[in-house]
């Protein structure tokens, strides 16, 4: 089956890998432009180009997709299907329904559940115990085509975004080699989206400022949904600090929240249901990441003392 193949970041790489591996004729790799990086600005290629070009396939890099550019870039390389995972931009009719088989994507939530460009982020921020991949015959909507398979996965307690977006990129790559293991076999059997449907808006640094007065559970999960990036944040003697780990603690207190406890085993943290989180790594402004006992040797911090 000729592809082409549609995705930006890290989480597209495994399921690029895997259609090469399954030894599917990927004809065409789309992704979005090389960006400026680090202090210097270098130009950087996205990761699913640097993969590609390691495989020796065709990279096209167009700006826009609504101009022509890429429609005649498929009329060249005639695609049976497209794989769309994490592109980055809207395609129109006449990209989506181009193929034979149209188009597909492999979508991290369990549709219609968090659709939208965060779904592995903020169904931690909300407290989900678990999540999953959607495979999806695309439409004009914004993940809202028909749903073709699904598998899901457990997301344990003290699991971060970045670690479960490590897990659903590996699943995601499964998901999509059993869904065109179905498609040739004439075995799919395509599902409308009903029932309960949410958004998962992209994340941004307004979401980072940590709230104590609610439940430490909220915070907990406040802290691991914007693990890695953004990043939550808390203000300690003036200074903002990125908080990077918490951990529950069975404790409860009737201190105000925001106010510490303890800084025996790190730095305890009184929420507003009155239990207790242990920050457990955080990153002072201009340092680098560390654990909060390392923290805690430099700096004389008490118990009563509180996060703004």
């Amino acid at each position: 089956m000729r592809i082409v193949f549609m995705g930006t970041p890290d989480f597209s790489v495994p399921c690029l890998q895997r259609l090469i591996a399954d030894g599917e004729e990927v004809v065409g790799v789309f992704t979005q432009p090389d960006k400026p990086k680090g202090r210097g600005y270098e130009l950087t290629p996205p990761p699913v180009k640097v993969e590609a070009l390691k495989h020796n396939i065709p990279v096209f890099q167009p700006k826009s997709m609504r101009d022509g550019e890429a429609l005649k870039i498929l009329e060249t390389l005639q695609p049976d299907l497209n794989v769309v995972v994490a592109y980055g931009k809207i395609l129109p009719p006449e990209i989506l329904y181009f193929p034979k088989y149209n188009s597909i994507n492999i979508h991290a939530s369990i549709l219609p559940k968090y659709r939208g460009a965060a779904p592995i982020q903020w169904v931690i921020l909300n407290g989900e115990e678990k999540t999953g991949v959607t495979s999806m015959q695309m439409d004009d909507g914004i993940d809202t085509g028909d749903m073709l398979l699904k598998a899901e996965l457990p997301i344990p307690p003290n699991m971060t975004g970045g670690e479960l977006h490590d897990a659903l990129s590996e699943l995601g790559a499964q998901v999509l080699s059993d869904t065109l293991k179905a498609l040739k076999n004439g075995d799919l059997h395509p599902t409308k989206q009903t029932g309960e449907s949410n958004y998962a808006p992209m994340l941004n640094k307004a979401l980072c400022p940590i709230d104590f007065s609610r439940t430490a559970q909220d915070v907990h999960n406040h802290v691991r949904g914007l693990s890695p990036f953004p990043t939550a944040t808390a203000v300690l003697h003036g200074k903002r600090m990125k908080i990077h780990t918490t951990r529950l603690t069975e404790n409860i207190s009737i201190a105000p929240a925001g106010t510490i406890v303890s800084v025996a085993d790190g730095i305890e943290v009184v929420c507003g249901d009155g239990k207790t989180v242990l920050v457990t790594e955080l990153q002072p402004e201009g340092k680098k990441r560390m654990t909060a006992k390392a923290f805690l040797v430099g700096h004389k911090l008490q118990a009563g003392e509180s996060f703004e």
